[in-house]
């Protein structure tokens, strides 16, 4: 990484990616940090400056289920940064009832995939503006339960769910991040820059913040020291800053090992992976998300 690196963080108010922020500030990282509440930036602006004071920190604020806000995001932290060393595609979210975004998409699919990917696209010139570039995006293993994937219904299928059934569709959200990330290192080769996905593992953060009792069940984890987060973003920071990694693109990397993990099936399906670059890119332009 170049001395005066910037990376770009979604999802940097709470969880892995405030953990992820926090450490890169003290190794010297310019941070632009997005967020949909000030309060939260703020909070977080203020805990980075307390532990790393010169650190530089920018705040872009963007609601990440609505496709139109990420395109003016996009467009607005591209013309303020025509150079980005690394995009961490780390907000998610794991949602217990259905819910349809002002645009008519499933709010987990848009948020947790089709954002990632225009966001992506839209700082795809500053990204290969800095030679060497990185994209890490935050998968899981909740991928292999993923259910049935059928494109390219899946990604606008506002069809009712249970709380349990959520867990299948927040899989195969996390599934697509694995495959869009396999695409993309294929359709960017010689653009110098990667592409990688990775296994965060379980952590407390990760909990389901609707349900009522997920505080306790944080509580009660902390103390049997369960899903710790450290783990989760120690994966993420080693993707951004180790030089293995910069050379290696389009693979998957598991928690604490940092070993290659061969994604369930149709994952590592190549046909599969075009198609589902083709869907997408097909639906964004239809929706006037993409020109």
């Amino acid at each position: 990484m170049p001395n005066k690196a910037t990376v770009v963080i979604t999802g940097a108010t709470s969880g892995l990616g405030q953990l992820v922020a926090l450490e890169l500030a003290g190794r010297g990282f310019d941070l632009v940090l997005t967020a949909r509440s000030k309060a939260r930036a703020e909070a977080t602006r203020e805990q980075i400056e307390t532990r790393s004071p010169s650190a530089k920190v920018d705040f872009f604020y963007v609601d990440l289920s609505l496709l139109k806000d990420v395109k003016r995001v996009g467009s607005e932290i591209t013309a303020a940064y025509p150079k980005i060393d690394v995009l961490l595609n780390n907000a998610g979210i794991h949602a217990f009832e259905p819910r349809t975004t002002p645009e008519g998409l499933p709010e987990m699919m848009a948020v947790n995939y089709l954002a990632p990917w225009l966001l992506s696209h839209m700082l795809k010139p500053s990204l290969q503006n800095a030679g060497k570039a990185r994209v890490v995006n935050v998968a899981s293993e909740a991928s292999r339960r993923h259910g049935v994937l059928q494109l390219s219904g899946d990604l606008t299928d506002t069809a009712p769910f249970s709380a349990r059934g959520s867990s299948s569709i927040y899989g195969k959200t996390k599934l697509l991040n694995i495959m869009f990330t396999a695409e993309l290192s294929r359709r960017w080769e010689g653009t110098g820059v990667s592409a990688n996905a990775l296994n965060p593992g379980f952590n407390v953060t990760g909990l389901g913040r609707e349900l009522w009792f997920a505080p306790l069940l944080e509580r009660l984890l902390e103390v049997l020291r369960l899903g710790d987060p450290r783990r989760g973003a120690d994966i993420i920071i080693r993707l951004i800053v180790e030089p293995e990694y910069q050379n290696m693109t389009g693979g998957y990397f598991n928690v604490g090992t940092g070993k290659s993990i061969e994604p369930v099936p149709p994952g590592g399906d190549a046909a599969m992976q075009r198609k589902l670059w083709k869907v997408t890119e097909d639906l964004l332009v239809e929706r006037g998300f993409l020109s």
